[in-house]
């Protein structure tokens, strides 16, 4: 990865973080996104850059506004000479049947979700192509092969980044530009963990029980997907021996979709 320059969006913590952190290991100088405290963003960026020695550069961009995507953007081609990397993995989550959940949150789910990553693409794309070099990783979810009640945003959002997945690496198939849809299945993201620890309270039991009857209903394993299995999987995507892998949809679930 020395030389290439990432992007990756919800990164400041959780699996965003650790694909960004594998980015930086390999060589890769990185843009971080969140909208973390500013603190905690910044010490984020700081202990990648030290761990690392990758330049680590920091954007805290709200994705529902265009503009500042745009900002962005225009920041990673200022300061990084542009982007060849490009993950879209923000995401916002919003728990209500179809009928219950509000305006607001379907459009958050919609910009956040879909079309920040869109925008993502339309603004690095000029210069992967120019480079003759650029690979693009959405991150959808074993929901955009399925679905689960009370979960209609995630669920549409999720479904349709596949579909842009494989409308990008058709048009790009000549170009040296790849563009591939990661599935994960249940991994330890703090909103993940939270929601186990409030399932937990809720139903009186400890917050391992409450983890592993999660997890048994999903997963064969019966184990959380490794976030560092999530991050090996972009980096084989981003490395020289995912050049001819473009359109493609790939579970890491343990098992999820085959079951």
């Amino acid at each position: 990865m020395r030389g290439k320059r990432a992007l990756v969006t919800g990164s400041v913590a959780g699996l965003g973080h650790a694909i960004a952190a594998s980015l930086a290991a390999a060589g890769a100088d990185v843009m971080l996104h969140g909208l973390e405290p500013p603190q905690v963003a910044r010490a984020a960026a700081d202990r990648l850059a030290r761990e690392t020695g990758a330049r680590v550069l920091l954007s805290r961009a709200d994705l529902t506004d265009v503009g500042q995507i745009e900002a962005m953007m225009a920041q990673a081609e200022e300061e990084l000479g542009g982007i060849d990397i490009l993950v879209n993995n923000a995401v916002v989550r919003h728990f209500a049947p179809v009928d219950q959940l509000r305006t607001e949150q379907w459009n958050e789910a919609l910009a956040v979700n879909l079309s920040a990553a869109f925008h993502a693409v339309r603004l690095s794309l000029p210069g992967m192509r120019e480079r003759g070099w650029g690979r693009i990783v959405n991150m959808s979810s074993v929901y955009g092969a399925g679905a689960t009640p009370d979960r209609i945003a995630y669920i549409t959002t999720k479904t349709a980044l596949i579909g842009m997945t494989r409308a990008i690496a058709i048009e790009t198939a000549r170009t040296g530009v790849t563009c591939n849809a990661l599935m994960p299945g249940t991994v330890p993201t703090p909103p993940i963990v939270e929601r186990i620890a409030g399932i937990a309270a809720s139903r009186g039991i400890s917050e391992a029980e409450a983890a592993s009857d999660y997890l048994r209903a999903r997963q064969p394993t019966g184990r959380f997907v490794a976030m560092e299995s999530v991050a090996a999987m972009a980096m084989l995507l981003c490395s020289t021996a995912g050049a001819d892998i473009t359109g493609a949809m790939l579970p890491v679930d343990g098992g999820w979709t085959a079951a």
